[in-house]
């Protein structure tokens, strides 16, 4: 994913939607997405998901996952905090952005590797 560039969207608002475990964002852009809990859970920006330069480690069985927290973090970032303990991911605005508007790939791409792993997402 891009790093944060001086044209980097910005989000207005964050809301989050603990029934349906949904984090809606809008942006300064005009852009609107509604990201699910286990899909930022499974694509956090964290060493344990990232790996150290290496391939994207699949995260199984984060279907029910919720955020229970969300701190800021200068003018750039949340933190977000899920009630599966996991809490070492940095969401820039750009990576947010980015989740936002890559959903449905990023998301097939998950399923996608689950499936090729034998592997669910349910716990």
């Amino acid at each position: 994913m891009a790093g944060l560039t001086p044209h980097s969207a910005v989000p207005t608002e964050i809301t989050l939607h603990r029934a349906s475990r949904m984090l809606e964002l809008r942006f300064d852009d005009g852009a609107h997405y509604q990201l699910p809990c286990e899909y930022l859970r499974v694509y956090s920006p964290s060493a344990e998901v990232r790996g150290h330069g290496g391939p994207i480690q699949t995260v199984p069985g984060k279907r029910a996952v919720n955020i229970v927290g969300i701190e800021p973090v200068g003018h750039y970032a949340v933190k977000l905090v899920f009630d599966d303990g996991h809490d070492s991911g940095l969401y820039a605005w750009d990576m947010l952005y980015e989740l936002g508007r890559d959903q449905a790939r990023n998301w097939q791409d998950y399923l996608d590797r689950l499936a090729a792993a034998n592997l669910s997402r349910d716990a």
